[in-house]
């Protein structure tokens, strides 16, 4: 049976601009819908299902879907889609993922029930997503580096916000540093560690296994983290992958009695809100995702109109310093 992708291909056009056309959508020039309607009628190319239906049944309404409701990390980034969302008339849900496959955010996506999709979530199947983006439903990712043709990927570098955390720390004399990282399987994790292990080799500083714990980006698993660490020899310095995380960790060591800075330096990631309250205050890295999620709006709604965009923009992370980090003797 021919497909979109079909059609996109034998045409020389995106999926969503054939999605476009078909359903008389978006901003697509004259030559490109001549041309890929005579691709259609080539191949005998027939709509069902929700696509023949989407003009008629658009819900005018974008998804938004997180892994965790609760977690102040997706506020910035969910305010910064909202503001194009609403800009552009549309209706916007939130939805979680948590469920997997039984999730409304797996249903919504399966069965269309929405005209676009941003994904703030790991847990959400790379095929689902692909399926559902070679058939012309506009998708736009956000901290997970899918490799498909027609998902378009808004990243923050968190390499690089790994290296220079690290690097913050070693600057200020730091050798014996910690990293709290967190959930295995998050590909945000896995680059800030790799970034945390480049500034270290860039220094001569060989990596202790001992000092690496992991999490789940929960301040209880921060918490955890640091009384284990306060059962064997201190590092001079914790890296945790996230603020939540690093807020655990600062109330494990006040009960033991550990003085911050000056015993022990700490440094966050996300400069979520109560970052800034701690006592004492978090030294962390901003990431952007007001900007972000701007970004990432603007981009889908650029989708839903057949325009061509480019399929990966990466938003660069900037230090945010407080009182949290001691500056060691450097002689």
């Amino acid at each position: 049976m021919t497909t979109i992708k079909d059609v996109a291909k034998m045409a020389g056009v995106a999926s969503s601009t054939v999605s476009c056309v078909l359903n008389d959508k978006g901003n697509v020039s004259e030559p490109t819908r001549l041309r890929v309607l005579e691709a259609a009628t080539q191949l005998n190319y027939v709509r069902h299902g929700p696509a023949s239906e989407l003009k008629r049944n658009s819900t005018q309404t974008i998804g938004v879907i997180v892994h965790d409701m609760s977690s102040p990390y997706f506020s910035d980034l969910v305010n910064g889609i909202e503001t194009v969302v609403m800009s552009h008339g549309y209706d916007m849900i939130v939805c979680s993922s948590l469920g997997g496959e039984k999730s409304t955010a797996h249903r919504y996506i399966r069965e269309r029930r929405i005209d676009g999709a941003i994904v703030i979530a790991q847990n959400i199947q790379d095929q689902l997503l692909i399926e559902a983006s070679e058939a012309g439903f506009p998708i736009v990712v956000m901290d997970r580096d899918l490799d498909a043709q027609h998902i378009v990927k808004v990243l923050m570098s968190d390499t690089q916000g790994g290296y220079l955390a690290t690097r913050y720390l070693i600057d200020k004399g730091h050798r014996t540093i910690a990293y709290i990282s967190g959930p295995s399987q998050s590909e945000c994790n896995l680059h800030r560690y790799q970034g945390y292990l480049k500034a270290l080799k860039e220094a001569g500083i060989e990596e202790n296994p001992e000092w690496k714990i992991g999490g789940q980006y929960m301040k209880q698993d921060g918490y955890i983290a640091a009384k284990k660490l306060l059962e064997g020899e201190l590092p001079s310095a914790v890296f945790f992958a996230n603020d939540e995380m690093a807020i655990g960790g600062l109330e494990a060591f006040r009960e033991h009695d550990i003085s911050i800075p000056e015993q022990l330096s700490v440094i966050g990631f996300d400069n979520i809100p109560a970052s800034q309250y701690m006592n004492p205050p978090l030294t962390t890295f901003r990431q952007p995702k007001r900007d972000a999620g701007q970004l990432a709006g603007h981009v889908l709604f650029q989708m839903l109109n057949g325009e061509i965009v480019e399929t990966l923009y990466t938003l660069d992370i900037q230090c945010v310093e407080r009182d949290s980090v001691r500056l060691l003797n450097l002689s």
